[in-house]
Order: structure tokens, then sequence, then C-alpha cells
């Protein structure tokens, strides 16, 4: 059994429970009153004990985790004294930096198609109409094998679809061309914010993020979001993106001995502020199934009450933070928060909350049946690793010593959408060669149909071999129909996602 990783010390030590940690859990509080340090502190628990990690650094001070603190620190010193800590030593995580922009990190991409409508409706803002529409552009490029790989592929599907709606309208529906625009023009609004660069190829490989150094200790994967934030729909809807394709790729594994990945979703409230109830259903039936998976999911905020009830009911390890009562609101959200805590009859929770301390926090973690332990005010324990960012050489020295480096650098643009749409587009244009004089004996070639993807042609019967039977002949088209049509079948997953496949 795993040993359980302590956490934070008041009256008792108190500790999280491996087994439970995919129960999935939150770190809440104000600015200012230490989630930072509390989220390093899990992270480089988990990393410890095998386990992998991703998380967000919206701050830009979470780069620190990959070198060893030093004990020179006056905060860290006055903890570690006040808490009379045994077996501490300070050390440093591994650690693999991404970043969409490239520039912080391993540039990180999805594709288009892997990313799927509903989460682009998310990030485009559509209305229901317009959501319907991109569906339909999403499965036409589906069944005719056109990969949409980055905005370009997309771009050019959009306009080739708009172009030729009434040849669509009898097999898939009718298709708005004011629909087609308002895409597009989210589409340009999209780049124009730097958006452009989170689709092409190499697309993440999700099992990149699953590693472990060769000490056994988990990767801490950190992706670079003080500049993303500026854009926090991109940001949300990437991460979503993530939890959509761990919950797709992964297998069951049930009840396991420590997760095989925790996840940090911080600033947690750009989840599900302004999203659609379709979507928030889907979110919330990800984060109910995920943990059979041994995937725990932490959402870091200022307020409980920035997850819906449905989610917060499913995040059985707590850390609470100081929140601040200045207003009759914020006195509301006080109350509100403690009232999502265990309660302890020797503690009022509500007072306490505004009473807490940087670093200090109440803390409910599941017992070993799966219980919510009765909450307890304690201080957070200081983390071994360094409080702050590190220099940019650091990083870069980090980033160019990592296995993986060299290869999401490297950009690849293979034949997608785009290419295939612009041939078929200037095959067209071109005019068309001269009729030759059928030879004796042979039919002429059928005319070519109007529609916008040619029907494949049968290939010539061999000389000499003896024409099949009715019963063959009715195996061999069944079996091409079903083989076309498997050929041809995207499976998508919960959130509209490829999900690797």
């Amino acid at each position: 059994m795993t040993a359980p990783i302590l956490i934070a010390k008041g009256q008792r030590e108190l500790y999280l429970l491996p087994q439970m940690a995919n129960r999935h859990g939150l770190i809440a509080g104000a600015t200012g009153t230490g989630k930072t340090v509390s989220l390093q502190v899990m992270a480089e628990s988990f990393s410890a004990i095998g386990v992998p990690v991703f998380m967000a650094d919206v701050k830009g001070d979470l780069s620190g985790v990959s070198v060893a603190g030093s004990p020179a620190n006056a905060k860290i010193k006055d903890r570690l004294d006040l808490l009379k800590l045994r077996d501490f030593s300070f050390s440093a995580s591994p650690v693999t930096f991404w970043d969409i922009y490239g520039e912080q990190g391993h540039p990180v991409r999805t594709t288009v198609s892997e990313m799927g409508p509903l989460l682009l409706n998310r990030l485009f803002n559509l209305n229901d109409i317009q959501a319907g529409v991109l569906s339909l552009v999403f499965k036409i490029a589906d069944d005719n094998g056109l990969l949409l790989l980055d905005s370009k592929d997309l771009r050019a599907m959009l306009q080739f679809v708009g172009d030729n709606a009434d040849q669509f309208t009898t097999e898939y529906g009718r298709i708005s061309a004011a629909s087609v625009g308002a895409i597009q023009r989210a589409l340009l609004e999209l780049e124009g914010q730097g958006g452009e660069q989170l689709f092409g190829e190499p697309a993440l490989n999700i099992d990149d993020i699953l590693q472990t150094d060769g000490r056994g200790r988990g990767m801490i994967n950190i992706l670079a979001a003080d500049k993303l934030m500026l854009s926090p729909k991109i940001y949300a809807t990437f991460l979503l993106w993530m939890m959509a394709e761990l919950f797709e790729r992964m297998p069951e594994v049930g009840d396991v001995e420590k997760p095989r990945l925790v996840f940090f979703f911080d600033e947690a409230h750009l989840l599900f502020s302004e999203a659609p109830d379709v979507l928030l259903q889907k979110i919330e039936q990800i984060i109910r199934l995920i943990r059979s998976k041994g995937i725990g999911i932490y959402f870091v905020t200022q307020n409980p009450l920035d997850i819906p009830d449905v989610v917060l009911g499913q995040l059985g390890n707590r850390i609470q933070h100081a929140l601040r009562a200045f207003t009759p609101r914020d006195q509301k959200a006080v109350r509100a928060a403690a009232t999502t805590l265990r309660a302890n009859p020797k503690l009022d929770v509500e007072k306490a909350i505004g009473e807490l301390g940087v670093g200090e926090a109440l803390v409910s973690l599941l017992d070993e049946k799966g219980q919510p332990g009765i909450t307890e005010r304690a201080f957070v324990c200081p983390p071994r690793s360094q409080v702050g960012p590190v220099p940019p050489d650091t990083r870069r020295q980090i980033i160019s010593s990592s296995v993986i480096y060299g290869h999401y650098e490297r950009a690849v643009d293979r034949e997608s959408a785009f290419e295939i749409l612009k041939a078929r587009a200037e095959q067209k244009i071109q005019p068309p060669a001269p009729e030759p004089m059928p030879y004796p004996g042979r039919s002429p070639q059928p005319e070519r149909t109007g529609m916008p993807f040619p029907l494949p042609q049968s290939a010539p019967r061999p000389a000499g071999r003896p024409r099949d039977t009715l019963f063959e002949a009715m195996a061999k088209s069944a079996v091409r129909s079903i083989g076309s049509s498997l050929g041809r079948q995207v499976i998508r997953g919960i959130l509209g996602s490829l999900g690797g496949r």
C-alpha cells in the first residue's frame, strides 16, 4: 500500500490517502491566501509516489517545483519550526513544460477534428442554430474522410459546405449561409487572439503526460498559462478537451492503490461560466465517471460556489483557505462555503473561514471508507521545492534536456481538407479534355455525377474470369457496403472529441 501524503498539520497530522485521491478535490480561497502553495505541495507529493500530474501555471510561479527549495527562505523556515516536521528535506521534482504558444515550453496542440464540434461551439460562443450547422460541417467532413487538422482546414471546409449547401440538404438537412458566415467570423476572431496555434500537428499525445522519470517519480506537466489567460475561453476549452481525451483514452481500472494521473484545473470558474446546459451536463458526467479510470480532478478556485452543486458533491478532498467578508455578498458566500464542509462540533467553521492566516486552511480529507473527515483547522505543509518562478535560462535548459524535445517543436502540415479541396477546385476550373474515341467493343465511360464527392469507380473484371453467381454478387456487395461504412465511420466521444482514435 502506498504511504499516505502529509498535507497539513494542526492538532494532528492530516493525510491524503492515495487510494482516495481519485475521488477528486477542491482547493479554494481568496487571492493571496496560499492556494498556489497548497497546489504545489500536493503536486510534488503525488510526483514523489509515482503519480504524474498536469497543472496550468496561471500566475507564472509554479515553475519553481523543478528546483529544490532553500532553508534560507525565512517563511519556509518559520513554517518548519512551527510544525516540527520530521524527516523534511528539500528536493526538486521532474517537470515537463508546455505552452500553446511555444514560448515557455514544448508546443502543445490538438487538431480541429480531435476537438470536435461541441467544444468548438463553446470556443466560438455559437447559438443553437449555428452549433447545429457546425455539427453538420463536421459530419460531412467525417463521412468523406476529410481531416480537419488546423484552422485553414476548417475555413476551407466551411467555405466548401457553404458553396455546396443545396447538394447536402437532402442527406444532412438545411445549411444556413448566415450560420456558416457567423462561424467563419468566430474563427477569424479566434485567429486574431492567437488561437490558430492551438490547432495543428503533431498533436499532443496523451501518453506523453503519463510518464515517470528514471527514479519512478511522476512527471509534473506544467502548462504556461499566464499569457493564455488573456483568452480565457481558449484556456478553459483546451483543458476541457484534455479532460475529455483522458476520459476517452484511459481504460476502466476501478479502485486503485494510487491515481494514474492527477489533473489540477486552476481558475475553475472559467470552465463553468457561460457554458451551455448540454455542455455542463456532459462535464458533470465526465467528472462522475472518470474516477473509475484512475484519474483525480482537483479544482482550484476562489469560492466553492464557483462550482455547480452537482460537481461540488463529487469533490471529496477539501482544502479551504480564507475568504474575506467585506460586503453582505461576501458574508453570504462565506456562509455558503461553510455548509460545504463537514461540521466539527469543536470548531465554528463559518467564523474560522474569515480568520485563517496565509497558508492556514480548513481541511477535510476522505478516510479509508471514503467518508469526508471532520473539518480541522491546520497549516499546510511547506513545499520541498522552490517557491516562485525559476529564471528563463533554467526553464530553457529543462526544456532542451527533455526526452520529447524536438518532437513537438517541428510542426507538420500534411495533406488534409484544405489541400484536398483546393486541388478539387483547381481541377474543376481547368478546361475539359477532349473525349477520347471509344475502342471497338468497349463501352463508353459513364458520365460523372454532379456530387461534390465523386463516387468510386469499380475495378474492371480480369479477362477470362467467369461471371459471379447471384449469391456471390450479393455477398460481395454486402461486404463492400459494410467495409465502406466502417471505413468512413468516425466515433466521437462524450464531448464530441475523437478520444485519440
